[in-house]
């Protein structure tokens, strides 16, 4: 066994304590839970706040095609037809290249490559799908070169004016209406951010406080300490904070990074000021996210990973592939059930209550391999991997994971997804989440059939430790394509279940 067994508590009702654990725990509470009305309000704003940007954006980007088209189409080709033949392509590009995102220090003049590139590619791409299907694009089937060409510069020099407009706007109402914000972490890189803040009202933040279970002893802090990670739902309900920064040199940098989730979950952007003092040493494939503030390097940490555009797709997908893998595998479905009957007797299926999102319980669905003697035995004992009760079948069955099969029922009802951390039951998650503090933070989404660490050999008798450093991994950096990734090397290892 790979965790400290003396050290984990050993309570001596393993179900009741697993389900106080849950509650107190992990069933943390919404960010729409326990709220006033006045905080519902201020939320409401926040929101409008948060959408003002991106959709001054967009009209910007519309306004700015709409007007090259005005100004260059010629012949018999409408003005409308050019825009829509362009906007399709343009939006989705500039969307995936961060263009509309809440920056620190918003430029136009900093984006203007980004701009021109994407406009070039949008533009030829839709000459491309002209010349493939005139009927659905006459519009840039129609123009000449000099006309592209003049169409493609009004585009781009449109747009500029119209960022460079729309950030003195922004920095102008965030003069007049600053925007509460927490600091996560009291030392002298934290008084130093503070003081930026309150001397530059351009960035449009103003410090409440600081974040920090334990601060060092400063006489010239700009801003009160609040107190530790349990004051967080507090100042964000009382102050109506929006927005999370995170500096570096916390002297507990596990609390800082459950602080940082928390901060998250709530609904709070979150912003992270490393100890690294030069852009270029965060790597060019973080232009997406970094920015400075006053010359401070900073990060802008992705939304949870459940409130991604992308994350319906996946509940899609998980609805879709899993009634497909039910029907296709209902033949293999009936021999192993035949094969459990013969081999263990009645009973086919194992139902097991495991631990799901934000703690909730759920009946889990296995085949069965062994026979456990009693409940207690089924609820609190680890691995049965190397139990000699098991047969032969009970084997073949675990090692190529036949035996979980079944779980995708799991799937189609909700419980599960396809790809995520493995569900564990109660009397454990109490145990891990005693030992290791960032194991609660695995049940931000729903449990899983197969996951990052799985996939990395975290199975069976391994490290709780590591496999919630890989789950967490996981969730922070989620996207469709890792889960593609995920279950290809899932499929993979079933084909070969002895690794080689």
């Amino acid at each position: 066994m790979t965790i400290d067994h003396e050290s984990v508590p050993r309570p001596g009702r393993p179900a009741a304590d697993a389900r106080r654990f849950a509650t107190e725990v992990l069933e943390r509470p919404r960010p729409s839970q326990g709220r006033s009305a006045g905080h519902l309000g201020r939320h409401r704003r926040g929101l409008r706040s948060r959408v003002a940007l991106p959709v001054g954006l967009l009209v910007v980007d519309l306004l700015a095609t709409g007007t090259a088209a005005a100004l260059c189409t010629t012949g018999p080709v409408h003005p409308l037809s050019t825009a829509a033949a362009v906007l399709p392509i343009l939006l989705p590009l500039h969307l995936a290249a961060g263009l509309y995102r809440t920056r620190m220090t918003p430029s136009a003049l900093d984006e203007l490559p980004a701009l021109a590139g994407r406009a070039t590619v949008a533009l030829a791409v839709a000459v491309t799908l002209a010349g493939v299907l005139p009927a659905a694009w006459p519009s840039c089937g129609a123009a000449d070169w000099p006309h592209l060409l003049a169409l493609l510069t009004t585009q781009i020099t449109v747009a500029l004016l119209g960022r460079t407009v729309t950030y003195a706007l922004l920095r102008r109402i965030r003069r007049r209406r600053p925007i509460p914000v927490l600091l996560l972490g009291a030392g002298e890189l934290g008084r130093r951010i503070a003081r930026t803040l309150l001397e530059r009202p351009e960035y449009g933040m103003r410090p409440i406080g600081y974040l920090d279970a334990a601060p060092a002893l400063l006489s010239d802090t700009p801003v009160p300490v609040l107190g530790g990670r349990e004051m967080l739902g507090r100042a964000i309900r009382r102050h109506g904070v929006r927005r999370l920064i995170a500096v570096a040199g916390a002297t507990d940098e596990q609390e800082t990074a459950r602080t940082m989730r928390e901060a998250a979950r709530l609904g709070c952007q979150v912003w992270l000021v490393p100890a690294l003092r030069e852009h270029a040493a965060l790597g060019p494939g973080l232009a997406r996210t970094a920015d400075h503030l006053w010359g401070y390097p900073c990060l802008r940490l992705p939304h949870p990973a459940m409130r991604r555009p992308g994350w319906a797709l996946k509940r899609l997908t998980d609805i879709a592939a899993a009634a497909l893998a039910l029907l296709l595998a209902s033949p293999l479905l009936g021999a192993c059930a035949l094969a459990v009957r013969l081999d263990t007797g009645r009973g086919v299926l194992f139902r097991q209550q495991r631990t799901g999102l934000d703690g909730r319980v759920f009946t889990v669905l296995k085949f069965r391999t062994l026979r456990p003697a009693n409940e207690h035995e089924s609820a609190t004992h680890w691995n049965i991997s190397q139990d000699h009760r098991m047969s032969r079948i009970g084997h073949l069955m675990r090692r190529s994971s036949l035996d979980e099969l079944p779980q995708l029922w799991n799937v189609l009802r909700g419980d599960m997804t396809l790809v995520g951390p493995r569900p564990e039951r109660p009397y454990f998650v109490m145990r891990f989440g005693q030992a290791y503090p960032e194991y609660a933070d695995r049940h931000r989404v729903p449990v899983g059939l197969t996951g990052l660490a799985q996939v990395n050999g975290l199975r069976g008798d391994t490290s709780i430790e590591d496999r919630a450093r890989f789950d967490n991994r996981y969730i922070e950096s989620w996207s469709l394509w890792q889960d593609v990734k995920i279950l290809l090397r899932t499929a993979a290892l079933m084909l070969r279940p002895d690794g080689s």
